[in-house]
């Protein structure tokens, strides 16, 4: 061990803990400003975008509240699209990430550093989204006027009955012809047998 001492008397091996307490604290504080500096960075891209865009949420219809068009100042900023639709920034800081959570995990919707093809994804993604929503309105709407008493609907089921009793008439009708042609059968047969016995008697 090394004993040599400084000057003032002091040996050389002795540590302070509050140095190496306020060494550590001034490195905690450097990496907090760089990711400081990256989040601002992100944010500001993100912002960028959200300008591009701005004329594109404006024309969503007020009553479509599927869409949300935020940032989220987290640990990653995300610029949010709809509850599971949202662009990010790469660890490059220079490429946008649009992505989508799904039943079968996260998809990449896109990822460019370009930022007219990032908003050119998305405004095709809202128009996608919106048709989608129209339709699900249009199919709601045709469910509920089949189910709905429909002024027609009686018409055919009138046709309906009325060939009903149609049918069975026509039944009864080939019920007759049958009875007819049995009892023609009958009466034929019980002649012959009589015919047969005159005979032999005489």
């Amino acid at each position: 061990m090394n004993d040599t001492p400084r000057k003032g008397g002091a040996p050389s091996n002795v540590r302070s803990l509050s140095d190496a307490i306020r060494r550590v604290r001034l490195g905690e504080t450097d990496r907090s400003d760089v990711a400081a500096d990256f989040r601002e960075a992100e944010q500001a891209r993100l912002e960028l975008l959200a300008d591009e865009l701005r004329d594109v949420f404006a024309e969503v219809p007020a009553e479509d509240e599927q869409f949300v068009f935020s940032i989220s100042h987290g640990t990653q900023p995300r610029l949010w699209i709809d509850s599971t639709a949202f662009v990010t920034v790469g660890r490059d800081r220079r490429t946008y990430r649009f992505l989508k959570d799904t039943r079968l995990g996260r998809t990449v919707i896109v990822e460019s550093a370009s930022l007219d093809d990032v908003a050119d994804t998305v405004t095709n993604y809202v128009a996608e989204r919106i048709i989608e929503r129209e339709r699900a309105i249009e199919g709601d709407w045709l469910i509920k006027r089949v189910m709905r008493d429909d002024p027609a609907r009686p018409g055919r089921k009138a046709l309906r009955l009325e060939a009903e009793p149609k049918r069975i008439l026509d039944n009864r009708h080939a019920g007759w012809i049958v009875a007819g042609f049995l009892g023609g059968v009958l009466i034929g047969a019980v002649s012959l047998f009589l015919y047969a016995w005159y005979a032999a008697g005489g």
